[in-house]
Parts: C-alpha cells; structure tokens; sequence
C-alpha cells in the first residue's frame, strides 16, 4: 500500500477533529495554570494520533466488510483495491504504537490517564465494532463530541497538571476515597463545549447526508428517528450554543478578553450553515462541517496560542 493510499485509509485530513482540541487543551494549560510538559505533550501527541488513524481505518474496514454494496464509491478499501490482511496489520501496528504510547503517559503521570485511557480506548474500538457500533446507533454524535471535544481537551490539559491534585484518589484502611475540583473540571468542560459541539456536527452533517444509504446497511442513526428537518436545526443549534459559550467564558474570566475576535467567524459559520441547510449533499456540502470545526476552534487555538506566547 503507497503511503496516499494509506492516508486515504485513515483519512489524514480529517486528524485536524483531535489535533485542535488537543493543542486546545495544552494551549488552555499554559494559559490558566501556567504549566507545560514538553514530554507528555510529544508522547500523548504519538498515542492520540495513532489511536484516531486506526478507528478510522478499523471503520473503513468494517463499513467495506458490511455494506450490502461493497464495489460501490463509498468503499475506500474497493476503491484502492487494498488487501484485507494488510488493513489489518495496519489497524494492529497503530493499535500497538497508540497503547504503548498510552502506558508510557501513564507512567509519566498517574493512574487517572489509564483509566480514561481504557474508557477511551474502548469506546474507540466498539464506535466502529461489535455487534451493534455506536457509530451506528443514534447515540454516534454524543460519544463522538464528548470523547474527542471534551475527554482529549481534559486530557491535553491533565498530562501538564497531573501533580495539582485536581483529581486524586487516596486509598486508606480499606477506603477509597475519590478527590475532585469541581471548579476546575467545569471549566475545562465549558471551555471544551465549542469543540464538542463542533465535533458532534461533523458526524452530524455526515449521517445528515447519508440517511437514506445508512438505512439501506442497516446503520439507524440520528436523523433517522428524529428526522432530517429537526436534525438540521439541532445542526444550527450546537454551533450557536458554542458561540454563547465563549462569551461567557469570557464573562467569568476563564478565557482572555481576546477570544471574543472569533466571534466575527459567526458570519462565516452562518453563511456556511444556510449553504448545508439548503443542499445537505455529501459530495457538495458535508465540508461545510469541517470548515466550521476548523473556523470555530481553530481560530480559538490561534488565539489561545498568541496570547500564551504574549504573556511570556
């Protein structure tokens, strides 16, 4: 398989879903508690990438091995003419490399990276796989906005923070006792919701575009049981609850006055959001999810970013 091919089987270019919240966290890290671990960064940066390419080509896999129309344009494995048994040493070398990666944080940091690791990795594995797959179920979107807006935001920004105590456990005379700043895992959720409902529209938008070849595989997401109208409204509706996150987040001081530039990408997100309403065609319009996530929170990133490097 030529290295094009291989990123065609794990999408590379959709990567920018996990590297944002990612860089989003580290930059939020820096910004609120002062604090940057260039080696945690590099390793969880190595698992998390890792970890992301083989889902997706576990759910290339399993979408080409189940769809009732494999020779059709939607199979990337028909379309590349792959081999089956080198897909799977792909998924099984990245697998690899993400889990190692994944102890090797632990080790630099404490239990609580395993343990949402393992949740992580399962929900991963079983978003793809397994007799009934999230990604399937009408439940696709929430898991995909928590896990990859919220758990890798918290994420990025527990490996620099680990030593704060803002979740401990202690364990004494048979008890276990569970510490956590509610405060602080608050704001890391608040500050993760642009980015969760930003991801959450991008899977959105997809099963949007798709309901009627998902129902023909038996795939029964979202828009079927709450209808195509309704769920381009809640489409509008997490970009718009985003933006009113913002501002409040800058109200309590979370985030820097500065963040409130991104608010003029709203002109752009609602130009975007009309051009989906009227043609929700994948080949036409499911871009438009993509361009939205990379207005809302890469200019978010951009901005963090600066304003780390100017405080310095």
């Amino acid at each position: 398989m030529s290295i094009s091919n291989f990123f065609e089987l794990v999408e590379v270019k959709t990567k920018l879903a996990s590297m944002i919240p990612f860089s989003l966290g580290s930059a939020f890290a820096i910004y609120r508690y002062k604090s940057f671990n260039l080696k945690n960064f590099i390793i969880m940066f190595i698992s998390l990438i890792c970890f992301d390419m083989a889902t997706t080509a576990i759910n290339n896999y399993i979408d080409h091995t189940k769809a009732k129309n494999s020779s059709g344009n939607n199979s990337l494995l028909t379309k590349y003419g792959a081999n089956k048994s080198k897909v799977l040493l792909i998924i099984f070398t990245l697998l690899v490399i993400a889990t190692t990666a994944g102890i090797i944080l632990t080790l630099n940091t404490n239990v609580i990276v395993l343990l949402i690791g393992i949740i992580s990795f399962i929900v991963g594995v079983f978003y793809t796989f397994g007799p009934i797959p999230i990604s399937r179920m009408p439940l696709g979107e929430v898991f995909s906005g928590f896990f990859m807006g919220f758990v890798i935001i918290f994420l990025s920004v527990y490996i620099h923070i680990f030593d704060t105590n803002i979740i401990s456990f202690t364990y004494k005379n048979n008890i276990l006792s569970v510490g956590i700043n509610l405060l602080e895992i608050a704001c890391i959720f608040l500050f993760a919701i642009p980015a969760i409902g930003g991801i959450a529209n991008i899977m959105l938008a997809n099963n949007i575009c798709d309901v009627e070849e998902d129902i023909q595989n038996n795939r029964f997401t979202l828009p079927y049981y709450i209808g195509r109208p309704m769920a381009l409204k809640l489409f509008k509706l997490l970009y718009y609850i985003g933006y009113v996150d913002i501002v409040l987040l800058v109200a309590v001081k979370v985030i820097p006055l500065a963040s409130l530039i991104m608010l003029v990408t709203l002109i752009k997100v609602n130009k975007n959001i009309k051009l989906f309403e009227q043609r929700p065609i994948k080949n036409e319009n499911f871009v438009i999810s993509v361009k939205n996530f990379l207005l809302i929170n890469g200019s978010q990133t951009i901005i963090m970013i600066i304003i780390v490097m100017i405080s310095k």
